[in-house]
């Protein structure tokens, strides 16, 4: 490959440009808790490996007088001790570098990504891939290594990650790696309305980097009819007020980052018993918090957040570029009953619809179809940045919060009894938490802008309150809590003590008593 080989960004990828700030540089984070201490000289080892395999991850960020392009490079990644505030920007403008890190503090390995290069399923596959071949080197796992063969997980072990019928997608027959590359950009391939005549495979000079996909158009069936309640139950939403969350900005614009950690048994059945997902059922909990935590909702009477969907479910795609769609969902207090089970079931009745492959295909190819208008292509890249913020600024005008559930997460046999909590979160402008599951280990990681950490605290109460143990950790912010009083403007070479500065145990009633980071929602 060479360095002229490009592709321009995906549909996802654009807005993550526009709207990125200081507050919020779109930036987010994976992690690996391993059984040992992390050796740095075997992990670089294994980073050499599995960057290899990824194609995709060699991509710089380049922007032309049209549009922003992922363009490859011969630039190799080098592991770093974590010794920054977590989720620092990585994409500058004036700056050619590669659009991710791979970070070790004790016994953990984070993988930090710019949002435009991939989404939370892509960095997955790759943080799983770096670990996996991280225990083979290490000799920590008992994995089956044919003479000059790659350690990593092999067709099996990835089909826990990627739809079987990816392999029809691909042709091979069998669900192998996925592939990885500059050009598969499933939003290009499903929701383009015409297709492009096949094209024989380029050759290395070039040609496949310059164009994003061989768009197919898919036959579009008539719209789940409850997509259009949905849609006038979202707009009856929002029609009224939608409460925002202000709080106290922290000093250098580090997230607070609140980590909950818990057996992933029994808030599942809670979840059941409510007859609703564990999505809905956190979200739901979510909006609750923040309510509590809130000096009075006041006329904004509606709590709103993002959900995003992971589209491979419903589209096969072996991409790791973003691709994913977000539902919002929303409920208004005051107006019927509002204790848990009926704000689960007012979240589920407007996320069920919604979630459907014919809903979000039909609102995708309306989003590409926008994209592909004439008049907004010959913009400059200058001018779509301040629509795109814009609009992305009127989005957010409607959301109260945002949260992102990656699932269950099953990593390769050889590999699974070294890895214990795996952790996700991200930068946001608003409160957002994100989870993940693995080894029966539920991690709920809050992030936020503000220093106050009330909703968090109401958050851990709903759970108290129904027997659920939690265990808390929460990031140092201020310049109390990182002891740099009177060093402000050099926060950003300290080391970070992400987790390190409150952590305890809430059980019952110990959860009312607690103090979480101090301080609630103004």
């Amino acid at each position: 490959m060479t360095r002229r080989n490009w592709v321009a960004l995906d549909n996802a990828s654009n807005i993550f440009l526009a709207a990125r700030s200081e507050i919020d540089p779109k930036v987010f984070r994976i992690s690996a808790e391993m059984a040992e201490e992390v050796d740095p000289e075997v992990l670089q080892r294994a980073l050499d490996l599995t960057f290899d395999r990824y194609p995709l991850y060699h991509a710089v960020l380049r922007r032309g007088v049209f549009w922003y392009y992922l363009q490859d490079s011969d630039l190799r990644p080098r592991v770093r001790p974590e010794t920054g505030c977590p989720c620092s920007p990585i994409y500058q403008p004036d700056r050619r570098n590669l659009l991710f890190r791979v970070l070790y503090r004790g016994r953990r390995v984070m993988v930090e990504i710019f949002h435009a290069l991939s989404d939370g399923t892509g960095a997955l596959w790759f943080l799983t891939d770096l670990v996996d071949t991280y225990c083979g080197l290490r000799g920590t796992a008992d994995h089956q290594m044919g003479s000059g063969a790659v350690p990593g997980p092999g067709p099996s072990d990835r089909a826990a990650f990627v739809p079987r019928t990816t392999a029809e997608l691909r042709g091979t027959g069998s669900a192998g790696e996925p592939v990885h590359e500059l050009t598969t950009d499933s939003f290009a391939y499903y929701f383009r309305r015409h297709r492009r005549a096949a094209r024989s495979t380029p050759s290395p000079g070039g040609e496949a980097f310059r164009r994003a996909a061989a768009p197919a158009v898919l036959s579009v069936r008539d719209p789940d009819p409850r997509g259009a309640t949905s849609r006038r139950h979202r707009r009856h939403l929002l029609g009224h007020g939608v409460y925002q969350v202000r709080g106290t900005l922290t000093p250098d614009n580090r997230p607070r980052v609140v980590e909950l950690t818990m057996d992933a048994g029994p808030v599942l059945a809670l979840a059941r018993g409510h007859r609703v997902g564990l999505t809905i059922y956190l979200t739901a909990l979510f909006l609750e918090a923040v309510r509590l935590s809130s000096p009075g909702l006041g006329r904004a009477t509606t709590l709103t957040a993002s959900v995003p969907v992971n589209l491979r479910q419903f589209f096969s795609s072996t991409s790791a570029r973003n691709f994913f769609a977000t539902i919002r969902v929303g409920h208004r207090y005051g107006r019927e009953a509002d204790d848990i089970d009926a704000i689960c079931r007012d979240l589920d009745d407007q996320f069920t619809p919604s979630a459907t492959r014919e809903a979000l295909e039909q609102k995708l190819r309306r989003l590409i179809r926008l994209e592909r208008l004439a008049p907004l292509r010959i913009f400059p890249s200058p001018l779509k940045d301040v629509i795109l913020r814009l609009i992305n600024w009127g989005n957010n005008r409607g959301l109260t919060v945002a949260v992102s559930n990656l699932g269950l997460v099953r990593l390769p046999e050889a590999s699974e009894s070294q890895v214990g909590r795996m952790m996700f979160h991200t930068v946001a402008v608003r409160p957002q938490f994100c989870a993940v599951t693995h080894a029966g280990r539920l991690t709920i990681s809050f992030t936020s802008p503000f220093i106050q950490t009330g909703h968090v605290k109401e958050f851990v109460r709903l759970l108290t309150r129904e027997g659920v143990d939690v265990t808390v950790a929460v990031s140092r912010v201020t310049e109390a809590e990182l002891g740099l009083v009177g060093l402000r403007g050099e926060h950003h070479r300290r080391p970070n003590a992400e987790g390190r500065s409150h952590r305890r145990r809430l059980t019952g009633r110990g959860a009312h008593r607690s103090r979480i980071g101090g301080g609630v929602h103004r």
